[in-house]
């Protein structure tokens, strides 16, 4: 056995990494935990992570991460997709499975790295339990989603704040995807920039590549013979996918000729682009409202094995958002040498070079959002160039670039080197 292997306990309590990208609950986190996993097992460390269980019928463990990588499922309350804020209420339970699983395997894990506030909460009482290091990761934070919600039905609860400060104040580090996410940290959670790493989640370069526009557009099936304006995310608000239909339908009345020639694909949501959720059904009313029922497609979730053959099809993602803490997306489009148009907001205001490897635009504002996608419309050498230069600059981000910085964190806080963990 190599002396330097560690095992690893990853906690996702509320969304599995194994499941199918765009659903309610489903997104960057979902990609990360995999990829992760996936790329710390392959260098021969054990890796369990441990999910709720939302369905009975799904093997209690899995293997489909690879060798050295296993998904737990562990029962907490109802084994069907639940209320996220209400899965709080069963953590206690779902502690009490993971210690019944380690114990059944007879490991002791040496670094606890912990998802979301619900995870993070957990792994609180896993180091209460075990004395085992945390290392947190937020992915989102409920303060910065309470600053952009446009209704009082999108703010987080008061107990997802208090969670989340309970966590910024004990975990032994905290990750942040960028340094501005690090200056949210400071700023509205107080907390210790000395416990604070900046480690930006990586892309699979082996996936994400440039694929030829013919073979990606003949593998998706979708938009024949029409110029792509692609947007991948959840259906909820906070992603602006209104403000991007706006953009189209300034940009058709501008250029009515380019009606025929314009498609916009909406990755996300159910798996057959129904009216699933409010934020869905206003969507598709705005497309009428529009007209634009010809130019507008809601294609549903798909299976991040499809992904890289949109991107590559596409001549420009677009992501709206009025938050994002990183912005996957953007990344998996630039590896595949598509540019991004990207709202001035959060980690894409660090992730997409402005003029470079794509364009930022104010958020909600749908006449600066079509300008920016008209210029790489009606410049096709611009629209390669930049393109050119967004694969590079993904590059960077491979994962093993990013899984060696995530070791040398695991060395630093659970012994190797650097400071003892706070605990």
């Amino acid at each position: 056995m190599n002396d330097n292997r560690r095992h690893i306990a990853m906690l996702s309590v509320h969304t599995c990494p194994l499941a199918t990208l765009g659903g309610k609950e489903t997104g960057g986190m979902n990609v990360y935990v995999r990829d992760l996993s996936r790329e710390l097992a392959r260098r021969g460390h054990h890796v369990d992570v441990f999910t709720r269980s939302q369905d009975p019928m799904v093997p209690r463990i899995s293997p489909r991460l690879g060798h050295g990588a296993r998904v737990m499922h562990i029962p907490a309350g109802p084994e069907r997709p639940y209320d996220k804020n209400a899965v709080y209420d069963h953590l206690p339970e779902f502690v009490d499975g993971v210690v019944a699983r380690a114990q059944a395997d007879g490991i002791r894990y040496d670094v606890l790295h912990s998802h979301y506030w619900l995870s993070g909460a957990v792994a609180l009482m896993l180091r209460d339990l075990w004395g085992v290091p945390v290392v947190h990761m937020f992915h989102t934070l409920g303060q910065m989603k309470n600053i952009v919600a446009q209704r009082p039905d999108e703010r987080e609860t008061a107990r997802r704040i208090e969670v989340e400060t309970e966590i910024v104040a004990s975990a032994d580090v905290l990750v942040a995807a960028t340094p501005v996410e690090r200056e949210q940290l400071v700023k509205l959670y107080g907390a210790d920039p000395a416990h604070i790493r900046v480690i930006s989640p990586g892309v699979d370069t082996e996936r994400f590549h440039p694929i030829p526009a013919a073979h990606a557009r003949a593998s998706i099936g979708s938009c024949p013979d029409r110029r792509i304006i692609l947007f991948v995310g959840r259906i909820e608000p906070l992603k602006g996918i209104d403000s991007l239909l706006r953009a189209v339908s300034i940009i058709i009345d501008k250029r009515p000729e380019l009606r025929e020639a314009l498609c916009v694909p909406i990755i996300g949501g159910d798996l057959n682009g129904v009216r699933a959720n409010d934020e869905m059904a206003r969507l598709h009313e705005l497309r009428a409202e529009l007209g634009m029922d010809e130019a507008v497609l809601f294609l549903g979730a798909r299976d991040q094995d499809t992904l890289q053959y949109y991107y590559s099809a596409a001549e420009m993602v677009v992501m709206p958002s009025d938050y994002e803490s990183f912005g996957m997306v953007a990344l998996e489009a630039m590896a595949c040498g598509t540019p991004v148009i990207a709202s001035d907001v959060g980690g894409l205001a660090y992730l997409v070079k402005h003029g470079r490897t794509g364009y930022r635009v104010p958020a909600r504002d749908p006449e600066a959002l079509a300008s920016k996608i008209l210029r790489l419309l009606t410049d096709e050498g611009l629209r390669r160039r930049i393109g050119q230069r967004a694969e590079c600059w993904a590059e960077s981000y491979a994962w093993p670039v990013i899984a060696d910085r995530i070791l040398a964190l695991y060395d630093e806080v659970a012994g190797g080197g650097g400071s003892p963990p706070r605990a």
